[in-house]
């Protein structure tokens, strides 16, 4: 590895369409190679125009980038902040020919993804790597920062959300609400593949400890595989009417696997599941993602130092801090699983 010192950082997502017309673009650059039905992809669209075509997820993502870049300004270290998008611009691989030409040799990729997964761990690297190769010579060193699952700031920012979202309730109520973690489901051959569930178990468990709540599920949302393709489950609304049927009348979601409001946030928990707890007569609060909450950006930048030595790692719970570098067999690609 080089010993080249970073000279920058860069914002690593998912990207999102900005307007009508680049909802099916963006779509296709989604489901590039992937086996899910035309119709499906049609379906999700929908959902995208029903917000008119645009994705909340880029200006969340502006706004994290200005609150780190002022957060690296005054409390250092000051290095300037890029950002590159896997599906939609800023494309990745513009982002790392504008690093080249401003000189840039080596950044930290912060990734926006708590947990380990292959979409949310490997295939960002797979990107890199064919951006750089893209590029060309001269092409900046990315080294990805680690998973931060179980960091005391990320399990307090989502603990501080989630409190907010308890005292959304009416008073009488809150006690006997259930608490539903949610995070995006993949299919279990992915999930066989990574330790994306046992890191989701232990957030929640953290989250819920400290909160002292007992009563708490982990349930999955916005799958788009095949019928006949395994996913992880339950899915929320299923454990939403298991919860109605056992005389639950209210239910806080938060989807502590998603660290902003992504459109699965708005369309499947703000509009299909607030819609499934009006039909069944249930009180719905969904708790904010930690977006660029102050505890959060505080703890992007103690990632960026730890990963320069000039901070010490930090986890709590069970397990210690993830690794810097990843193993060869880290999160690799799913191989197809049928039930």
């Amino acid at each position: 590895m080089s010993e080249q010192p970073y000279d920058s950082v860069l914002l690593l997502s998912f990207g999102g369409p900005e307007k009508h017309d680049d909802v099916i673009p963006f779509l296709e650059n989604v489901l590039r190679g992937k086996n899910v039905p035309r119709e499906r992809m049609l379906e999700v669209a929908e959902h995208y125009y029903r917000f008119g075509g645009k994705s909340p997820i880029n200006d969340l993502n502006r706004e994290l980038i200005a609150a780190l870049q002022g957060e690296l300004e005054q409390h250092g270290p000051k290095l300037p902040v890029y950002w590159g998008n896997r599906n939609w611009h800023p494309m990745l691989a513009q982002t790392l020919e504008q690093m080249r030409a401003d000189g840039r040799k080596r950044a930290l990729a912060y990734v926006t993804s708590a947990f380990s997964s292959y979409s949310g761990c490997r295939q960002y690297r797979e990107d890199v790597a064919r951006a750089q190769a893209e590029i060309g010579p001269g092409a900046p060193e990315v080294d990805k920062l680690r998973v931060f699952y179980n960091h005391p700031e990320f399990i307090g920012t989502v603990a501080d959300n989630v409190q907010a979202a308890f005292d959304q309730l009416p008073a009488e109520g809150r006690s006997g609400a259930q608490l539903l973690f949610t995070a995006h489901s993949i299919p279990l051959s992915m999930a066989d593949s990574s330790d994306y569930t046992r890191q989701l178990l232990e957030a929640c468990r953290l989250v819920a400890e400290r909160l002292n709540k007992t009563d708490w599920r982990l349930v999955y949302q916005s799958r788009s595989g095949p019928p006949q393709q395994p996913w992880l489950e339950p899915d929320v609304n299923a454990a939403i009417r298991e919860l109605h049927a056992q005389g639950g009348r209210g239910v806080v979601l938060s989807p502590i696997g998603f660290v902003s409001c992504h459109m699965e946030v708005l369309y499947d928990l703000d509009t299909e599941c607030r819609a499934l707890c009006g039909e069944l007569g249930m009180t719905m609060v969904r708790a904010a993602t930690p977006g660029s909450h102050p505890r959060f950006v505080a703890m992007v930048r103690e990632l960026i130092s730890e990963r320069m030595g000039l901070a010490e790692p930090r986890a709590i719970g069970q397990y210690g801090p993830n690794h810097n570098v990843c193993p060869a067999n880290c999160c690799p690609a799913p191989i197809r699983r049928l039930s």
